[in-house]
């Protein structure tokens, strides 16, 4: 946090000297008469005149030459001028996330020191007409003296050096609003938007650092995680320029997301006896407080979870969700299977998303042609203060009858009801119509099959079957079976299909449905690839008949 802090504070600093260079330089300049027209047309603009001062063409790479250029040159003032800025302010934000093996941490040493960052990029990103958004690339193999005091809680006190610190990354600044005065805009937000790289090391002055377990991780993940929930895109540093409201600019939660991790499939085998126990991290901002964790699912390479997690979303634009798998290891480091990520961008409001998305081996890797599985997810964002037909049925807002909206009141005679926390429970019933199957693989020597269809709930094992169809490779059943649920969110509907022998029976695939779906739209019919088979279809309609009740908890 440190670094970045000190850096961004730093060439803020850096870019107002150079303002101010600029100015001194212009007031000994004999063009006071043309200054003064400047100023006069600035007076007389106009909100579109201002987007035309900020748009691309008038920040040629000369621009970022001069700049570059300057800064270095004034860098050394900007280090001395900064340095106790900076240790003002950061010290409380390291004392916030600092972790619990240590009892205190405070910088006894901040310099930024002799390198100045470079600007390599500069690009316009069109928002719409309420501001002018800006990303700038900045690279920094800085030389600052940083030493931190440490104290653990044993009482044992060491000064560690930050030390061969690396950094690339983009900043995003938004000028908003725009306005018809000097300077055009009423403030401006800054955020890191990117880390693309954030490489230092430790080391205690005079000793090892690792010589005290567990010291040197915690240091790093406190720096780590104070950059990423401080100053890491979608939050944002706002800067008023002139007077007025900007609390409209700040970091605010924009809605939900609700995320079901159904399953996996064709995970890669990490284990030299048996095979892998999946588990999978899921986060949106990779903060500890924010990354959700799944059950271990143990010796499967094929799992199920059917786990419900909900996320807080606060810019639906620029985030996604990342989904990590690994293999558990015990008391080891788990190790990674394969990751996959999600725009949020891409989901509609108040519509179910059911994606099945490939693993890859590393996010920033352009190609991974390795097959490391797939990973089944069901995604339903749901924004604030949005007034539309759609229902979030995660939510204890789920549509009751008017005996259950009595007790959630707990208007009732003794009004001990009303005292107890209720769980809304997705009680009802499922309808399910096996219609037909499409194109099956064969599994007899004369290419033929006696298909056959076994429904099955998970969670309470209730099973029915469809007739055998002889000989028949598109066999057509339309039969109805009904289902009692009691909990139908965190219920899972198994569909196998089976090629009937003499002697007993043959599987063919399967394919495993969750309820969010039918629940939210009431009956829907769609066709179903079938799972670990060459080629099928399933043929399905689903309907559901609610029955909400509330569960004491």
């Amino acid at each position: 946090m440190s670094f970045v802090s000190g850096l961004v504070i730093g060439v803020l600093v850096g870019i107002a000297l150079i303002v101010l260079f600029v100015r001194s330089e212009n007031a000994r300049s004999a063009r006071r008469s043309a200054l003064a027209t400047t100023i006069a047309a600035f007076a007389r603009m106009t909100v579109e005149d201002s987007k035309k001062l900020l748009a691309p063409e008038y920040y040629p790479s000369w621009v970022l030459n001069w700049l570059n250029a300057h800064l270095t040159k004034i860098w050394p003032y900007v280090d001395e001028a900064a340095s106790e800025l900076i240790k003002a302010n950061v010290e409380p934000i390291l004392e916030q996330y600092r972790p619990l093996v240590l009892s205190s941490l405070s910088f006894s040493k901040f310099t930024l020191g002799t390198v100045a960052p470079q600007f390599t990029g500069v690009s316009i990103i069109e928002g719409g007409d309420e501001g002018i958004t800006m990303e700038l690339e900045m690279n920094w193999d800085g030389n600052p003296s940083i030493i931190l005091d440490i104290k653990t809680r044993l009482g044992v006190g060491l000064p560690v050096q930050v030390k061969n610190i690396a950094f690339t990354g983009v900043f995003r600044l938004i000028f908003k609003p725009l306005v018809p005065e000097f300077p055009c805009f009423g403030a401006v937000s800054f955020s890191l938007r990117h880390k693309k790289q954030m490489d230092f090391t430790l080391k205690v002055v005079g000793g090892d650092i690792s010589a005290i377990p567990g010291v040197a991780d915690a240091l790093e993940t406190t720096i780590r995680d104070a950059v990423e929930d401080s100053i890491t895109w979608p939050v944002r540093k706002v800067i008023p320029i002139l007077p007025g409201d900007y609390s409209d600019l700040e970091l605010k939660p924009v809605g939900t997301l609700e995320v079901k991790l159904v399953q996996a499939q064709g995970l890669t085998n990490k284990d030299i006896i048996g095979k892998s126990d999946p588990f999978a991290e899921l986060h949106i901002r990779p903060l500890r407080n924010r990354t959700k964790t799944s059950k271990v699912i143990n010796n499967d390479l094929n799992p199920i979870w059917n786990e419900h997690f909900e996320f807080v979303v606060e810019d639906v634009s620029t985030q996604h969700l990342t989904v990590k798998i690994y293999d558990d290891e015990g008391l080891q480091a788990a190790e990674l299977l394969g990751c996959a990520q999600v725009q949020l961008s891409q989901l509609e409001p108040g519509k179910v998303k059911d994606v099945w998305i490939k693993l890859v081996k590393d996010l920033d890797l352009q190609r991974d042609t390795k097959d490391r599985g797939k990973v089944h997810l069901e995604l339903l964002y749901c924004p604030y203060g949005v007034e539309s037909g759609f229902t979030n049925p995660f939510t204890s807002n789920y549509t009751m009858t008017s005996l259950e909206k009595v007790l959630k009141s707990g208007d009732t005679e003794n009004g001990d009801l009303g005292n107890k926390k209720r769980t809304v429970i997705i009680r009802g019933v499922l309808s399910v119509t096996v219609i037909s199957a499409e194109d099956l693989p064969p599994t007899d020597l004369l290419g033929k099959a006696d298909p056959f269809v076994v429904l099955t709930m998970k969670k309470t094992g209730m099973k029915n079957s469809t007739r055998v169809v002889n000989e028949n490779l598109n066999p057509v059943w339309n039969q109805t079976f009904d289902f009692v649920v009691e909990d139908g969110l965190h219920d899972m509907l198994m569909v196998e299909v089976y090629d009937h022998d003499t002697f007993g029976k043959d599987y063919m695939g399967r394919c495993i449905l969750t309820l969010t779906r039918v629940i939210l739209e009431g009956e829907y019919k769609d066709c179903f690839p079938l799972d670990g088979a060459k080629s099928g279809k399933l043929n399905l309609n689903l309907k559901w008949m609610p029955q909400p009740i509330y569960r004491d908890s």
